[in-house]
C-alpha cells in the first residue's frame, strides 16, 4: 500500500497546528508534531518558551530524526504520515536530500497577522523567527529537486472556505478528501509536542477551522522592520497559492 510522507511546511502563528488536527482526524493518518525542534533548540541556544521540557522530551538528533520523517513503518491501515515542520527549524547545515523522500507542501499567511499573534506570545521576535525566507527558500529548494511546483495554501483561503482549500490540497495530493478533515473533538493529543500548553490554547479548545476574520491591531513600531523583511518572501509564495 502507498505512503504518502507529508511535510507541511510553515511558520508560527499559521494555523499549522489546526492543519495537524484536520489531518490527524483523518482514519489513515498519523502526525508528527514539529520534528526538528529539539533539535533546533540544541543546535541554536535560543530561549523559547518550554525550552527544557522540550529538550527532555523530544529527540535532538538530527539524523534519528530525518530517519524517521523518510522511512518509519506506519501502523497497519494508515497511509499517511503527516509532519508538521516549522521552516526555521530547518537549519542550513542539514543535508537536502532526505527531502526527495517526501512530498511537500507549503502554508503560508500574511506576516501582518502571523506578527500581530506571535508577539503575543513572545516579546522578541525577528524575521527569522516566522521563517518565511527560509520557507521561501525550502520551496525553491523542493522545486529544483523535483522539477515540480509544490502546492502552496495560504491561510486565509484555508479559513474562508476549509473545505474546497483541503479538497484542492487533496487532488493535488493524491489522496480522498476526507470530511472528517473539517472538524473534531477539542482538548489536548498525545501526538502534541512539549510546547502545546504555551502555544496551543486555541487550538486546545478548538473543533474547526475558525470562521476568517481581518486581524485587528496595531504593530509596535520596532515590529516594521521585521514586517517589511518578511513581506517580500510571502509575496513570492504567495503568488504560487494553490487557489490562486
Amino acid at each position: 500500500m502507498s505512503v504518502t510522507r507529508l511535510a507541511m511546511w510553515s511558520g508560527p502563528r499559521n494555523i499549522s497546528t489546526a492543519m495537524m488536527r484536520s489531518f490527524e482526524n483523518r482514519p489513515d493518518t498519523i502526525v508528527w508534531d514539529e520534528p526538528l525542534y529539539a533539535y533546533f533548540l540544541d543546535r541554536t541556544g535560543i530561549d523559547h518558551p518550554l525550552r527544557e521540557e522540550t529538550l527532555e522530551r523530544h529527540e535532538r538528533d538530527p539524523a534519528k530524526v530525518l530517519a524517521t520523517c523518510t522511512s518509519a513503518e506506519l501502523p497497519a491501515g494508515r497511509t499517511v504520515f503527516y509532519q508538521k515542520h516549522m521552516t526555521h527549524h530547518f537549519l542550513p547545515e542539514l543535508p537536502t536530500d532526505w527531502l526527495d523522500s517526501l512530498t511537500h507542501c507549503f502554508l503560508i499567511r500574511d506576516p501582518h497577522d502571523m506578527l500581530l499573534s506571535y508577539s503575543r506570545k513572545r516579546a522578541d521576535v525577528s524575521a527569522a523567527d516566522l521563517g518565511l525566507e527560509r520557507q521561501r527558500e525550502i520551496f525553491d529548494l523542493v522545486r529544483a529537486q523535483t522539477g515540480q511546483r509544490p502546492p502552496v495554501l495560504d491561510a486565509e483561503d484555508v479559513l474562508r472556505d476549509p473545505r474546497r482549500a483541503l479538497g484542492a490540497l487533496c487532488d493535488v495530493l493524491g489522496i480522498p478528501f476526507s470530511e472528517r478533515m473539517l472538524s473534531w473533538p477539542p482538548g489536548p493529543r498525545s501526538t502534541d509536542g512539549a510546547w502545546a500548553p504555551h502555544w496551543y490554547d486555541a487550538v486546545l479548545a478548538s473543533s474547526a477551522f475558525a470562521p476568517w476574520r481581518p486581524r485587528h491591531g496595531t504593530l509596535s513600531p520596532h515590529l516594521a522592520p521585521v514586517l517589511e523583511e518578511c513581506a517580500p518572501h510571502y509575496d513570492a509564495l504567495r503568488a504560487h497559492r494553490l487557489l490562486g
